[in-house]
């Protein structure tokens, strides 16, 4: 099935829902979280260096994230026998790690940020308002992991 990959998301888009299984074969459905900030925050692929760090990146600024009505998920695609293993080795327990499996990307086609040449993500933070519109959207180096400090700085910008 190929499938025809959408503009990439602006600040001020509506939100595309999507449901995925995490690691724990938990479903996340994004429109389930209306009234809370979603921070997807999409990896090319798990058990790589930089990966790793983003994604402990977001477990380690859970609580900080929490206290900002955020909730954080990692979205790759990845399968979920392969997302759980790799979250037990980088000690990953509370933050859902979407597998955007199959069909193979699609929630990073529907983002725009599907990487057709590679077969995977672009690497990108995503947040989505309490009213399920896109507020914030950066793509980063493959090589490279994103500053959640921008993040957080950002999200605190906009509290009233």
């Amino acid at each position: 099935m190929i499938m025809k990959q959408s503009r990439l998301v602006h600040p001020g888009d509506p939100a595309k829902n999507f449901s995925l299984k995490d690691q724990n074969d938990t479903t996340f459905g994004l429109f389930e979280h209306t009234g809370r900030k979603i921070l997807l925050s999409f990896h090319p692929l798990a058990w790589t260096e930089f990966c790793a760090a983003q994604m402990k990146s977001l477990e380690d600024n859970r609580d900080v994230l929490a206290s900002l009505d955020t909730l954080a998920v990692g979205i790759s695609v990845d399968s979920r026998p392969c997302k759980l293993e790799w979250a037990k080795t980088l000690g990953i327990t509370h933050t859902p790690l979407l597998c955007d499996f199959w069909p193979h990307g699609k929630v990073a086609q529907q983002y725009g940020i599907f990487r057709d040449d590679n077969g995977f993500s672009e690497r990108a933070n995503i947040i989505v308002d309490e009213q399920q519109k896109v507020v914030f959207v950066r793509i980063y180096p493959v090589h490279s992991v994103p500053d959640i400090g921008e993040v957080i700085t950002f999200i605190k910008s906009r509290k009233k």
